[in-house]
């Protein structure tokens, strides 16, 4: 029996990060290329009825504020720029979420409607929640330009710069390396 490999990212971020890194810009894979792969995909994570329809709208709704979560994680958390907050704002005005409380007592944000856009709100309403938490700050772009994987970050100071040190992390230092023996003048024997 194979061990079970336990998901230590907080709750809040998992749906975020999964629906971010549906798209592998390096690999060039994209999990939701059509609008019946975002219904399947949402539909997996109990965020939309099996049966539900998925719109040609809909669908580029979703790619928009897929990349506009990615813009806003590659930007950095100290620097965000004032058209990714616009994009993210107008992509929220139609996204809309509520707050439920369960058995408990205990807020949780819900999809405000039923279908696609109270998915989206809901994903939405994670990124919310996690900013509140403060895991949000945890939640990263990778370095590399070609790669750009959404990772949560491990490390204590939250210094982490790539989603793999040992691909993408090894790249950036080679080339840096590389570039450094480039520039030295060659040496005389």
């Amino acid at each position: 029996m194979e061990p079970q490999l336990v998901d230590e990212r907080p709750a809040e971020i998992r749906l975020v990060q999964d629906f971010i890194n549906t798209l592998d810009i390096e690999a060039g894979d994209d999990d939701v290329a059509t609008a019946d792969e975002l219904g399947a995909w949402l539909g997996a994570r109990g965020l939309l009825d099996p049966s539900g329809h998925v719109d040609p709208t809909e669908h580029r709704l979703a790619l928009d504020l897929r990349e506009a979560l990615r813009h806003l994680l590659r930007e950095g958390h100290d620097r965000v720029p004032d058209a990714a907050v616009e994009t993210l704002n107008e992509l929220a005005a139609g996204l809309p979420i509520r707050v439920r409380f369960d058995e408990a007592g205990r807020a949780a944000v819900a999809p405000g409607v039923p279908g696609v856009r109270g998915a989206l709100g809901a994903i939405l309403g994670q990124v919310a929640v996690a900013m509140s938490t403060g895991s949000w700050g945890r939640l990263k772009a990778c370095s590399s330009h070609s790669c750009q994987w959404i990772f949560y970050d491990r490390s204590k100071n939250r210094s982490g710069r790539w989603c793999s040190m040992r691909v993408c992390g090894n790249r950036s230092k080679t080339r840096s390396y590389r570039r450094r023996r480039g520039a030295e003048p060659a040496q005389l024997h």
